[in-house]
């Protein structure tokens, strides 16, 4: 039986000279890998496969196999701004690189679909996107598990080992300071949606950033380190 599904491209592996190993986040099935014929005969453009690009695909859907066949695919919302700005284009390469660390398994799941669209969309069209990589990490974190839990009374530094806010530095070292802790706090309560909201200062982003990295490393096996954050400092200041 045929079916149809939004696509968000995660990534696009060569396989022969005239197919594409498409790894996506579907809404049908969640995490996907499909076969794709690429080519101006009875196939579609590399184009049309880039990283993050919002696809429609209809395939027909074979049970315990490891590779879909697409069948038909379109490019279902074109981004407007991604393409022309270096700041949204980073940030781009930024969101691929977690996406396709942390979306490896999984099956449908609707509130992580509508997350991870909804973000897409903000990194197209938000003028100010200085705070769209700390907050896009705190809120998915939320999908993946792990989310920060609140602090209660006194406990002013959150333990990045632990997932949760203590009073003072604990033995292990993975604590921020209580003012970046606070910053975190504030940004908890914000949706991806609220950038305008968000206040914290330039220097404050960069180490934040850098420790929620860290946060993701300690949640997320196999995680590992990242290539795209050093460009968001130079580019998000």
């Amino acid at each position: 039986m045929l079916q149809t599904t939004r696509a968000i491209v995660l990534k696009s592996v060569k396989h022969g000279d005239h197919s594409r190993v498409l790894k996506t986040w579907t809404s049908l099935h969640g995490a996907c890998s499909f076969l794709v014929r690429i080519g101006k005969r009875n196939g579609v453009s590399d184009a049309s496969l880039q990283a993050l690009n919002r696809l429609e695909l209809v395939f027909r859907e074979i049970p315990d196999r490891e590779l879909q066949v697409v069948r038909e695919l379109r490019v279902e919302r074109p981004y407007v701004n991604v393409p022309h700005d270096p700041v949204r284009a980073t940030l781009a390469l930024f969101v691929q690189e977690v996406l396709y660390k942390v979306l490896r398994t999984g099956s449908c799941d609707g509130e992580l679909d509508r997350f991870l669209h909804e973000a897409l969309e903000v990194m197209d069209n938000d003028r100010d996107l200085s705070c769209y990589p700390i907050v896009f990490l705190v809120q998915l974190s939320a999908h993946l598990g792990f989310f920060p839990a609140a602090p209660e009374q006194g406990e002013d530094r959150f333990d990045l080992k632990e997932g949760h806010f203590v009073a003072g530095a604990a033995q292990h070292g993975h604590t921020m300071r209580p003012s970046l802790s606070m910053a975190l706090v504030s940004i908890m309560e914000l949706g991806i949606q609220e950038l305008n909201r968000v206040k914290v200062a330039a220097q404050d982003r960069q180490e934040l950033l850098d420790h929620l990295l860290l946060y993701y490393q300690l949640h997320v096996e196999g995680f590992g380190e990242m290539r795209s954050p050093a460009i968001l400092h130079q580019l998000l200041r």
